[in-house]
């Protein structure tokens, strides 16, 4: 390299350094004490206000009666979530990430906290970009209702929020959310557990992994859900931005929906559509005991209703623990509780390219229950139990029986196959399942 340009970058790269250094250099640590100190906020919305971009902030043990409200990057982190709470008793959340009025919004970290009684949400996540949510107890929120059928939102919360009357946003919700990581938390008592929507921006890349979601009682305990658009209309509103290439892995998700109904896991577009929840993957996690189905995945709108289609295509269903969960009901019912329900209801919208595989489901009437009017496919499950293992249940929701399922390659509970004596077995028309596996895999 020629000596003027090698000088020439020489001072280009230290400059590059020399402003990483002075960036990181210039975060600060602040910190938070009930009462406060001469060094310490007493409140953490006032450390949140005096921190600047990338500071981070130590809550010390205690109780805060906020609603925290974070519109520029950091971390808050609390002494752990049995010492440091949140208790937003009568107020709207106990922690917002708002890029909805702080467009940009990216990198804020929260862990370590109890976080109860807030009206909606416990932890809102709005229009946020690589938001993590670490090692929290969000407990007995939503408050203020939920009230079922009281209109699209709850009494007071954001006219953003356009279709959360059944369950006030639930214990953890992302909104707009891209590349949030929610990690190690347990939620229970909420009217619902963990919700991604698309309410206001695609919802897309998020990780739900290693939490505990339990006794929820309203509705699902992990549910990713597709929205109106803020500020459209019916009749068929506009086109949904979608949540879309999201990960749900290794959760439990137990006894949520027991009350009113819902599922382990769901995959729905709320029938304002055309909704889309697309790419998706529910892997390695333990649905059991729940109100629904441990994964049920609904359209309720479509060409049979001269609307547009939802868009539920390309998700993955692989390797869970499904067990002791509840029936369908309505348009997508199911003739007894089920392992997991793939049901395009009476709209007719087509389910393409469904993962269905490597899934051990036991304790259910039917272990698969499918309505949908093209091929579905599922593979290498394990259908134990003696009932039911693959049922085409279109007729039962007055819909056209022109799919088809594809259900080779599964164990059905012994070495002969469905009807054998011990095995699970079919139901309806258009279902293939020769060869079977004769071994569990």
């Amino acid at each position: 390299m020629h000596p003027a340009r090698f000088r020439s970058c020489l001072v280009v790269c230290c400059a590059v350094l020399f402003a990483a250094f002075s960036q990181i250099a210039a975060a600060n640590t602040l910190c938070v004490t009930p009462g406060g100190s001469k060094l310490c906020y007493a409140k953490i919305q006032l450390a949140v206000n005096a921190a600047s971009n990338n500071d981070l902030i130590n809550v010390a043990p205690g109780t805060y009666k906020e609603d925290v409200v974070i519109g520029k990057p950091l971390s808050l982190i609390g002494a752990g979530a049995d010492l440091s709470v949140i208790d937003a008793t009568s107020l709207a959340n106990g922690i917002l990430l708002d890029g909805y009025n702080n467009p940009g919004l990216h990198t804020v970290t929260v862990a370590g906290f109890t976080v109860k009684n807030a009206l909606y949400e416990g932890v809102l996540v709005v229009n946020t970009s690589g938001a993590t949510i670490l090692n929290n107890r969000i407990m007995n929120n939503d408050k203020e209702g939920p009230v079922f059928g009281s209109g699209p939102a709850c009494k007071g919360q954001p006219a953003y929020e356009t279709d959360e009357s059944g369950d006030c946003g639930g214990a953890i919700h992302l909104l707009g959310a891209v590349n949030a990581m929610v990690a190690g938390n347990f939620i229970a008592g909420n009217a619902d557990g963990i919700l991604i929507s698309d309410d206001t921006a695609e919802s897309r890349g998020n990780v739900i992994v290693n939490n505990i979601v339990t006794n929820n009682p309203l509705e699902c305990g992990i549910v990713l859900a597709s929205h109106p658009p803020a500020g459209s209309t019916p009749p068929h509103y506009a086109p949904h931005y979608g949540v879309n290439h999201n990960t749900v892995a290794g959760n439990i998700s137990s006894k949520n929906g027991v009350t009113v109904g819902g599922a382990g896991a769901g995959l729905f577009s709320d029938g304002e559509g055309p909704g889309r929840v697309s790419g998706n993957l529910i892997t390695r996690n333990r649905l059991t005991g729940n109100g629904l189905p441990g994964v049920a995945l609904h359209t309720h709108v479509g060409p049979a209703f001269g609307a547009p289609a939802d868009n539920m295509d390309g998700n993955a269903i692989i390797g869970n623990f499904i067990a002791g969960n509840g029936a369908d009901t309505f348009d997508t019912a199911t003739p007894g509780t089920a392992g997991i329900n793939i049901n395009s209801g009476g709209g007719g919208s087509p389910v393409h390219g469904t993962i269905i595989s490597q899934n051990v489901i036991q304790d259910e009437a039917v272990d698969i229950a499918v309505n949908n009017p093209v091929e579905l496919d599922a593979h290498f499950n394990d259908l134990l139990g003696g009932n039911v293992g693959v049922a085409n249940v279109c007729a039962l929701d007055l819909a056209a029986c022109t799919g088809s399922i594809d259900a080779t390659e599964n164990f059905w509970g012994c070495t002969t196959g469905p009807g054998g004596s011990g095995c699970t077995t079919t139901s309806g028309s258009n279902i293939s399942f020769t060869p079977w596996l004769k071994h569990r895999e």
